[in-house]
């Protein structure tokens, strides 16, 4: 692997064990100002420009989450592990965010709709990423928009999607989508990395 242990993580990992170390990682806790700045600065670009609902599936520690509602959004954090829904709710207490513990795939959102569904380092790990998909496209309002972040990790046995994939994948949802390749912003990752990093945004109506 690349020596960056997220996304070399499995799935089915622990997650609640690793929790209180997850936020070690420069791209996980955002601790470096010059991370923080690059993170925040692309989400500015992919978010809606005015005050929005945004759902962060598999929201881990809420980093992504925080850089949102710094923005002006409305945040709804979903994540399987109770103890980084718990770190979640810390760490953006007193903003206008809900932490809710549950499947990434199958968000317990009810009826409740949003303006941008966003997901870092999630769909990789699913069992059936275009079900997830056509889930998260149901969640949208109209003129939402799909915040896809995702890799292809490490270059032993890598590990990940390749971007062509999930617009393949995306292509039935009959929405616009544009890739932006991450890779070669060293200052995301807090380190030059050599493997697929990218983001994909797709908007609907």
């Amino acid at each position: 692997m690349s020596g960056n242990s997220d996304e070399a993580t499995a799935p089915g990992a622990d997650w609640d064990a690793l929790a209180a170390s997850f936020d070690d990682e420069p791209d996980h806790g955002l601790r470096d100002p010059e991370v923080r700045r690059a993170w925040a600065a692309r989400l500015a670009s992919w978010l809606p420009a005015l005050p929005s609902d945004v759902l962060d599936l598999g929201c881990g520690t809420g980093s992504l989450s925080l850089l949102a509602a710094e923005q002006g959004h409305r945040v709804t954090g979903v994540d399987l592990s109770p103890a980084m829904v718990e770190l979640a709710r810390t760490k953006l207490a007193g903003r206008d965010a809900v932490f809710l513990t549950g499947d990434a795939a199958a968000p317990p959102v009810g009826e409740q709709r949003f303006d941008a569904v966003l997901v870092r380092h999630v769909l990789w790990t699913l069992p059936d990423p275009g079900r997830a998909l056509r889930h998260w496209r149901q969640l949208l309002r109209p003129g939402g928009r799909l915040v896809l972040v995702e890799g292809v990790w490490g270059s032993v046995s890598p590990v990940g999607i390749p971007a062509d994939r999930v617009t393949a994948l995306l292509g039935p949802l009959a929405g616009q989508a544009r890739v932006e390749r991450l890779s070669d912003d060293a200052s995301l990752w807090g380190r030059e990395v050599a493997d697929e990093r990218y983001a994909v945004v797709a908007t609907y109506g």
